[in-house]
Order: C-alpha cells, then structure tokens, then sequence
C-alpha cells in the first residue's frame, strides 16, 4: 500500500494583484502627485514637434532680444503695449517666458529641452539599471572572486562625488575628429550622421555614476532573496542556476531596483543639467536645459526670466520622479503601512 506524498509543495509568495496595487498606488499622495507631473512633462516631449516645431539654428529674432514674458502684461503696462497688436489686442502668449539675448522664445526651448533632458534620463538611467543589477544579481548570488572585484570596483567609483565622476569621464571622450582608434572611428561615425557627441558622452558618463548604486543594491537584496524557501527548494529540485537567477531571484528583487530608477531619473536630470552648465553638456544651441541657464548667466540681473524658466523646469521634473518614486516605494513595499 502506497502512502501519498502530503508535503506541501514550495511556492513562490504571491505577488500583489494589480488591483491592490492601484487601490494602494491611490492613497498615496505623493506617487499621484509625482505621476500627474511626470506625465505632463512625457505628453510634453511627445507633443513639442507638433505644438511648435523648433529649428535651433534659425528660430531667433534680434529685435526680440531680451524681450520680457509677454503674461507679464497682465500686471505690467510697459510689456502690454509692447504686446498690443494693431487692433488693440493684447498677446499675451506671443512670448509667454520671454526671449533671450538672441531673440530665441524661451517657452518653446524649455519646451522642446524636455524632450533631451527625459531622453538622457532615461537611458542613462535604463543602462545603470540593466548593468548594474545584471552585476549586482551574479555578485550575490555566486560570491568568490567576482563578488570582491565588483565590490572593489563600486567602493572605487563611489568614492568619488557623482558629479566630479561624471566630469572626468565626460573629459576623457575625446571630440569628435580629434580621436583615434576604434573609439574614435565610433564618435566620427556618430558625428557624421548628426549626433551629438558630446550629448550622448555626457550620457555615458551619468549611466556610468550610477552603476555601482545598482551592483550594491542588487547584490543585497540577492543576498537576503537566494536564502528564501522558494529558491532553496528550487536549487534543491535541480533547476539550473540560470533557472533560479531568471525565474526565481531576479524577478523577487525588482521592486527596490524599479524604486531606485524612479530616483536615478530625477539623479539623472540633475546630472545632465550640471555638465551642461559647465558647458560639459549637450552642444550649443540644443535646447538643453543646463546649457541655457548657462548661456543666461550673464542677465542674471537684468533679465532673471532667462534663468528662473529652464531652472523651475529642472526642479518640476526632479521633484516628479521624486515623489513618483515614494509613491512606488509606499505601495511596492511589503513594509508599507498604507
């Protein structure tokens, strides 16, 4: 007589239905004011071309220079006769953030600078991700000698402040027509078609800053994951190691990772829009962000519009991501009393 087999078999711990996720995901304050803000400025990226297409090299108006916001003309009588048409009516939208000092309309390059900043952002920030985590996983999983390298290797970047990181790594990428080598067959190719070197160098180097962030989280979260039951009686089944890191590891150790990217684009921004400043950045006249309050600072006084338009810009998109990524942490993490 056969006795049957009445253990229970291991399992994986449910995972939250997308229904509890969005019940929650609506109680917190701070992800759905993040989501409303990240949203605007995605719909913005998306929409610039179509709202207003923009030539960086010829949309410019020297007799429009320095030419204050034409909403001011709500308040300001000077700026509302300036903006009266020929029958008597007022455009107030004609330039609604005013120009700069070479006639360029400042709403239409703040505008149109979402589109690179977000693109920097998020690439830099998916490419961190995917090979940070991917170093991180195989670090705490297997140990030994690549989880030494890889842990000297992230002390030695971390070591450095991220911004002074991200400048010298901009600093080595040689310029387009200077370089030799396969590196430099790369950047001459990528010049030659039109893409901004410099752009996409100061890209490299934000993705390069946050790697080590991810390869440490990953690595910790593995570390307390691979000693579940779940993946043990997985190992002990015979599922091969790829099997367990694919299948059981990897895909229990999303939710800090997915928390951490919300944070590393708003990093990002911040990142790019420096190294911009520091004319480290995208190459004039691109509409980016840092480059034009760089390009601003010398009207700091007398025409402070030119800054405080591309900065509440850079602040809107940091604190979206920001408060996106509370949001997500308050409902992905099981620890969460909402």
């Amino acid at each position: 007589m056969t006795v049957p087999n009445t253990l229970p078999a291991a399992s994986k711990p449910k995972r939250p239905s997308q229904n509890m996720f969005w019940r929650r995901f609506r109680k917190s304050t701070p992800g759905k004011t993040g989501a409303v803000i990240v949203v605007f400025f995605v719909l913005l990226a998306l929409l610039a071309p179509l709202l207003r297409p923009y030539n960086p090299a010829g949309d410019r108006s020297y007799t429009d220079r320095l030419v204050p916001p034409s909403i001011s003309a709500l308040w300001n009588a000077e700026v509302r006769e300036r903006n009266t048409d020929e029958n008597g009516r007022v455009q107030y939208f004609k330039h609604p953030f005013g120009t700069d000092n070479l006639g360029r309309d400042i709403a239409v390059r703040v505008m149109h600078g979402t589109r690179i900043s977000l693109q920097v952002g998020l690439i830099a920030t998916m490419t961190a991700l995917l090979i940070g985590s991917l170093l991180g996983v195989i670090s705490g999983f297997f140990g030994g000698w690549f989880d030494q390298t890889t842990g000297y290797l992230s002390d030695l970047l971390l070591a450095f402040p991220g911004i002074l990181l991200a400048i010298i790594i901009v600093a080595i990428i040689p310029n387009s027509g200077e370089a030799t080598g396969p590196v430099g067959s790369v950047i001459n190719w990528l010049a030659a078609r039109d893409v901004d070197v410099r752009l996409y160098g100061a890209m490299l180097a934000v993705s390069i800053v946050q790697i080590p962030v991810y390869i440490r989280l990953a690595r910790a979260v593995v570390l307390s994951v691979r000693e579940r039951e779940f993946v043990q009686a997985a190992d002990a089944l015979g599922a091969g190691r790829s099997r367990v890191i694919f299948r059981h590891v990897l895909p229990n150790s999303l939710t800090p990772l997915v928390v951490q990217g919300s944070l590393s684009i708003a990093t990002a921004t911040i990142e790019v829009a420096a190294l911009g400043f520091l004319g480290l950045g995208a190459t004039p006249p691109a509409p980016e962000w840092g480059t034009m309050i760089a390009d601003a600072k010398d009207y700091y006084q007398s025409a402070p519009w030119t800054m405080i338009f591309p900065g509440l810009a850079i602040l809107f998109t940091v604190l979206g991501f920001n408060l996106l990524g509370d949001g997500l942490r308050d409902v992905l993490d099981p620890r969460s009393t909402q």
